[in-house]
Formats: structure tokens, C-alpha cells, sequence
């Protein structure tokens, strides 16, 4: 009971200290993924369901049909939760790699740090997402495949704040003062170093799930996605390859396109904050 207690009262301190756009950013990726969660029984039909293709909206298909005759609003719907799972697990890998990195080699520093460091300015000197799309064409198309790539390619910004957060907080008193006091280096990245490094990493967090959205969109338009897997950007891919841009059937392309910026701009207004400057940071 104390733990619910506990947990409740944390999370109304947080609701609290959210500014008003935070907050607005929260209850659309709330939203979304309530409706994401309830798609067998909020979507009008099965997703694979086919019918007459090419329809226009219309009271019972809203959005349309696609070149197979499936129900375009459904597959929006259900699209929720595949598109944010892969942004999301995507971004934990990069977090978890960068996180890493940086903390190690802000701690240690030495040849640790230059070593670790220099890998990081190597990969920030190669663009992302040619070298993504490189490596996507190699691989088998498939959901984890496209994590990997966007997790193993997306961590060196996160490994760059959080190295250099561990600089400044290992110069503190009480760092040293655990050093004095015998405690090991595992112990005090642990229990000093990781905790002062809390707003960094959850902020590059919520950053990195908006960016790996746009990266999965990016080259399952590109046809490097999962072809079974319904996502925004393989709606936008099918789309294209089909003739719905040539052909202006906005109905079928358009809805995607404002979900995958109304999501990532919703995990960006979670993750932004104003300055006292009143400038907008990430």
C-alpha cells in the first residue's frame, strides 16, 4: 500500500512540475495510445480485410481503401501501437548504448575516455541515414532489424550529454568523498553519477523515440521496412508505390503523414523545455 502511495504521489509531483505544453504532449501520446491499445474493437474492420480498392472517404471508410481494398482508417488505427513500439524499443537501445558510453568515459576518463569518445566523433562524422539505409538494404526486412540499425546508429548524441554531465558530476564533493571513503567505481556511477544524470537521459529519451519514428517512417517509405507489419510508414510506402501520389488520393497518404508528425512532435513537447530566456531547447 506505502508503494502505491509512494508511486501516486510521484506522479503527481511530476504532473505538477510539467509545463502546459509538456503536459499537452502527454495527453496526445496518452491518447494515441489508448486508442492503439483498443484497436480490435475501436477499428471498423479487420485490417486485412479486402474489398474494393481505390475508394474514396465515404461514411463507412472514412479514409478510403488502399490497392487491396483495405479499410485505410483501420489500418491507421492499428498502426498506433506497431509504429511507437518500434520508435520506442528502438530508442531504449540507443539510450542504453549511449548511456553507457558516456558515463563510462566520463567517469574514468584516461585512454578509456579518448578511445570512447573518438568512436562517438567517428560516428557523428558519418550521416545517419544513408548509412542506415545501407545497412536496412542488407538485412532481412523485419521489425527488430529496423531497431537495431536505428539503435545501433542513433546513440552517439546521447553518449556525447551524458559524458559530458559525468564530467561536471564527478568533480563534485560528495563524489569524492565516496572515493575517499573506499567505495568502487561501479557503486558510485550507480548510486552518484547515473541519478544526476536523470533529467539528460530522460530527455534524449523522449528526443530519441520522436527521431526513430521519423527514421523508421523514413525507410519503410523507402520499402526497407517489414512488408507484413502495419505502420504509418509502410502506408506512406504502399501508397507511393501504388500510385496514390500520382494519382492525388490524398485520403490514403495524407492521415499517416499527420500522425507521424503529430506523435513525434507530441514526444518532442514531452521532452523540450524553455530556458529563462524563454528559448526553446532540447
Amino acid at each position: 500500500m506505502r508503494t502505491w502511495k509512494g508511486i501516486c504521489a510521484y506522479i503527481v509531483r511530476t504532473w505538477r512540475g510539467l509545463e502546459t505544453y509538456q503536459k499537452a504532449g502527454v495527453f496526445i501520446l496518452l491518447l494515441l495510445i489508448t486508442i492503439g491499445s483498443l484497436a480490435p474493437w475501436i477499428a471498423p474492420y479487420d485490417p486485412l480485410q479486402t474489398g474494393t480498392p481505390f475508394q474514396s472517404p465515404s461514411f463507412t471508410h472514412p479514409f478510403g481503401t488502399d490497392n487491396l481494398g483495405q479499410d485505410n482508417l483501420s489500418r491507421l488505427i492499428y498502426g498506433i501501437m506497431n509504429t511507437i513500439k518500434i520508435a520506442f524499443v528502438a530508442a531504449l537501445v540507443s539510450l542504453a548504448i549511449g548511456v553507457s558510453v558516456g558515463v563510462y568515459s566520463g567517469y574514468y576518463r584516461g585512454w578509456r575516455e579518448d578511445a570512447l569518445m573518438g568512436v562517438t566523433d567517428l560516428f557523428l562524422l558519418i550521416p545517419s541515414l544513408p548509412l542506415m539505409i545501407l545497412m536496412a538494404s542488407y538485412l532481412e526486412p523485419s521489425e527488430w532489424n529496423i531497431v537495431l540499425v536505428i539503435g545501433f546508429l542513433w546513440w552517439c548524441p546521447t553518449a556525447r550529454v551524458v559524458h559530458a554531465r559525468a564530467l561536471q558530476v564527478r568533480n563534485q564533493g560528495y563524489v569524492r568523498s565516496a572515493l575517499a571513503l573506499g567505495y568502487g567505481g561501479p557503486y558510485i556511477i550507480w548510486h552518484h553519477i547515473l541519478p544526476n544524470c536523470k533529467q539528460v537521459i530522460i530527455a534524449k529519451f523522449t528526443m530519441g523515440v520522436a527521431l526513430a519514428m521519423l527514421a523508421e517512417a523514413s525507410l519503410s517509405f523507402l520499402g526497407l521496412g517489414d512488408p507484413l507489419s502495419i505502420t504509418w510508414g509502410s502506408m506512406v510506402n504502399l501508397a507511393y508505390s501504388c500510385g496514390g501520389f500520382a494519382n492525388d488520393l490524398w485520403w490514403w497518404y495524407l492521415p499517416p503523414c499527420i500522425m507521424i508528425t503529430l506523435t513525434a512532435a507530441a514526444f518532442f513537447m514531452v521532452g523540450g523545455r524553455k530556458n529563462e530566456g524563454r528559448r526553446w531547447q532540447i
